[in-house]
């Protein structure tokens, strides 16, 4: 089993930016031009090695190779992101990984690239870049070409000897889970073992709601290849397991007013199988809490009042201000009941939410991510 962390520093090491990987100081796919230029990076790739495994690591600085780490990547449905403007899409998995050096809420990210049968190619236009385009590597760039038909599989030996390089062994094994636990002791850290092969570290801060069990600020860790899974203080989950699997439940809390319920928005399943290999799969469970139209339209013309109110810089009332915390839950109920142009209201509210105090602007980006992990879906 490859240890990620050894397969990254392997990669800093002995190559610089080729044919079969890249290194990126930040990656954001949630701008157009980020969002093609990390498409054509992976299509690049996906061509230039057809019968082996690409990388990018994102969190090094390019000039001398520094690992400076980069924020937890949460967006599970980066494949569907490939699905959408790829054709013959490869594989491709991103991982969080952690490193002793950086402080917890920094990772280096790792992007693992398949490529499968069949030339790559963007499937329709974005940004710059034209549908029907084919990138493939030249050098440390990823450059558009006519593609020929003899294309040579030259990296299959140099990335068989790298990733030979980076198995795990006891020491490491035994190493990761003492350095977990005693990291993480202030929020009861547990561990088990799946098929006599894989371990699996957790910890959390317990929370019971009625007759349910949430944790926040939860790490989940894959020891065997230094793969972290991350919860904020802001997010609530349950976990469960068996002897063949390892399920985390992610839930959000939406309602109106002082009603709140959880709601369950999606679960990842880290499955292991007999034969030393795993699968991690996300899938989107979010039902939408469905309101009586009434009431919605009543606090949607709310909404709109407050916000015209924060845009002239006019002072709340006790209750405005309180109403102003549940802004951008409420828009968002009001957009996932029909209510479209609801969501033109939030990404119009951001700057003044933004400018009026921390506490309501963290609440607006867990609306926006919800709603990112909804129309990725």
């Amino acid at each position: 089993m490859i240890n990620k962390r050894l397969l990254i520093k392997n990669l800093l090491a002995h190559n610089d930016e080729n044919s079969f990987y890249d290194k990126k100081r930040k990656i954001d796919i949630g701008q157009k031009e980020g969002k093609a230029k990390f498409l054509k990076h992976v299509c690049a790739l996906s061509n230039s090695n057809p019968k082996n495994n690409s990388y990018i690591v994102i969190g090094v600085e390019d000039e001398d190779n520094t690992i400076v780490g980069v924020d937890f990547f949460d967006d599970s449905k980066i494949q569907n992101l490939i699905n959408a403007y790829l054709t013959n899409p490869p594989i491709v998995q991103y991982e969080n990984i952690p490193f002793p050096h950086l402080p917890d809420y920094k990772v280096v990210g790792l992007v693992t690239i398949r490529a499968i049968d069949g030339l790559t190619s963007l499937k329709k236009n974005i940004w710059k870049y034209y549908g029907g385009s084919v990138f493939f590597r030249d050098g440390s760039m990823s450059m558009p070409k006519v593609f020929k038909s003899d294309i040579k599989d030259v990296n299959s030996k140099i990335v068989e000897a790298i990733e030979s390089h980076s198995h795990n062994n006891i020491e490491y094994t035994l190493s990761s889970v003492f350095d977990f636990m005693n990291k993480r002791e202030d929020y009861n850290p547990q561990y088990k073992v799946f098929k006599e092969y894989f371990v699996v570290c957790w910890a959390g801060q317990k929370k019971q709601v009625k007759n349910e069990i949430f944790y926040s600020r939860v790490d989940i860790e894959l020891i065997n290849e230094q793969v972290r899974l991350f919860y904020s203080a802001l997010d609530e989950v349950s976990i469960s397991f068996d002897n063949d699997s390892f399920k985390i439940t992610e839930y959000v809390s939406l309602g109106l007013q002082s009603n709140y319920k959880y709601y369950p928005l999606e679960e990842t399943i880290i499955k292991f199988n007999n034969n030393a290999n795993y699968t991690i799969d996300s899938t989107l469970i979010f039902q939408p809490p469905q309101f009586d139209k009434k009431v919605l339209h009543h606090i949607y013309n709310a909404n709109n009042v407050l916000l015209e109110k924060l845009k002239n810089n006019s002072k709340l009332t006790t209750t405005q201000a309180n109403d102003l915390n549940n802004l951008p839950a409420t828009y968002l109920i009001c957009y996932l009941n029909n209510f479209h142009e609801a969501i033109d209201k939030l990404h119009e509210a951001k700057p003044y939410l933004k400018q009026y105090n921390n506490t309501v602007y963290i609440r607006y980006k867990e609306s926006i991510r919800i709603l990112r992990k909804v129309k990725y879906s």
